[in-house]
């Protein structure tokens, strides 16, 4: 079973997620330039929506973070734990693991982890206090160059497997499961130096992109310093330039009912509300650049869910190979929307519709003409329950 969700959001001027320069990132698409917002920010916005917003409990959710050594170390001072021999302690574990940590503490890259794999963690650190204790190797002195640096980040890797423990360093592996985190068993996980570690996603999230040509723009802005005197000149006391553009985007992404209930430990519950929280949240989640500025705060104005028992998932990308524009009585909304129709009817016209088992919608803007089968509701909550009813179906089957 595999669940579609397709939307076409629209934002007044705004810079949702920057590029290297600072500017809206954008794309070339159908030969004309467009506004995008990368999958890895629309990701991170739902992440941040599940924990704000507390759609989902603390125990369900992860963070990706190079500081685990430093609040496992926090864990075990709160047992009565001294700090310095705490964080060599847990250095030793990762080190067990085959991950590498620097001189700063910080792990040699992100890892995401659930909140309760840190304090599982914690707690086997503590069970195995005197053995990891006695696996801390003198500290190395720094070396001069990279090549050095390298040679020695694999000595210290193996010299650091080598004194553990078998039975204590897979007791720790273990706890990398990823356990009953939503978050990490929606986008998954790779670890280079474990990677029977990996966690297959079971969410793949395209890039948004605008269904129109768009310009980059820019806003010349100053800001003036109140304390200034009259006797001074009256320039700004600071000025700048921020890109910005204002678009219409399509939004699309697919996921894999098999493959989250496997990454949670076939717990269909947990795997239920997960599905619930991820079609809340990416409805109402919007990324957090520049918003202090621009205060693009916009709900989709259409959203299509698909459900799948069968076949392969299809972006209707190619709906916008032409640009959508205004005409006539028809905003760029409706234009989008009814392209996007066109479009779905056309290729399932030619390829078929097998195994689509529901495909309800909403929105404040709907197709203009029918003849795709989609089956309109009211209300994001009346989508939400025809997909979960689907999930239902199949698990009773």
């Amino acid at each position: 079973m595999k669940i579609e969700l397709h939307m076409i959001q629209n934002f007044a001027p705004s810079c949702l997620n920057r590029d290297d320069t600072n500017s809206p990132k954008d794309c070339i698409f159908g030969g004309v330039r467009r506004a995008r917002i990368s999958s890895q920010c629309v990701k991170r916005a739902i992440r941040r929506h599940f924990r704000e917003q507390g759609v989902l409990p603390p125990g369900n959710l992860a963070q990706r973070t190079k500081r685990l050594v430093e609040k496992v170390t926090e864990r075990l001072v709160e047992t009565g734990k001294a700090a310095d021999q705490a964080r060599q302690v847990v250095q030793a574990a990762l080190g067990a693991l085959g991950l590498a940590v620097a001189d700063d503490s910080q792990t040699q890259y992100l890892l995401f982890l659930s909140e309760v794999g840190m304090d599982e963690f914690a707690a086997l650190c503590g069970q195995h206090w005197e053995t990891l204790v006695q696996c801390v190797g003198p500290s190395k002195p720094k070396a001069d160059d990279q090549q050095s640096r390298r040679r020695s980040a694999r000595k210290q890797k193996k010299a650091a497997k080598d004194a553990v423990p078998d039975d204590l360093a897979q007791a720790l592996g273990v706890l990398l499961d990823g356990g009953k985190a939503a978050d990490l068993a929606l986008f998954g996980r790779m670890l280079a130096d474990l990677p029977r570690q990996n966690i297959d996603a079971a969410c793949q999230v395209a890039h948004a992109i605008s269904t129109h040509k768009v310009a980059m723009e820019m806003d010349f802005y100053t800001a003036v310093d109140d304390l200034k005197g009259p006797e001074e000149d009256a320039g700004a006391g600071m000025m700048g330039v921020i890109g910005y553009n204002a678009a219409c985007f399509y939004r699309y992404a697919v996921l894999d009912w098999q493959q989250l209930l496997k990454n949670l430990g076939d717990d269909g519950d947990v795997a239920r509300r997960t599905v619930e929280a991820f079609l809340r949240a990416s409805a109402i989640a919007v990324p957090s650049g520049k918003q202090n500025t621009f205060a693009a705060h916009s709900r989709p104005d259409f959203i299509l869910a698909i459900a799948h028992a069968s076949g392969a998932p299809l972006s209707l990308a190619n709906a916008f190979t032409r640009p959508a524009r205004p005409w006539g009585d028809k905003d760029l909304t409706q234009a989008s929307v009814d392209q996007l129709a066109e479009y779905y009817k056309a290729i399932t016209d030619v390829f078929g519709a097998d195994g689509v088992t529901a495909q309800p919608c909403c929105g404040t803007v709907m197709p203009s003409e029918d003849g795709t089968g989609w089956q309109p509701v009211k209300t994001l909550d009346e989508l939400v329950v025809s997909v979960l009813a689907v999930l239902d179906q199949g698990a009773a089957s």
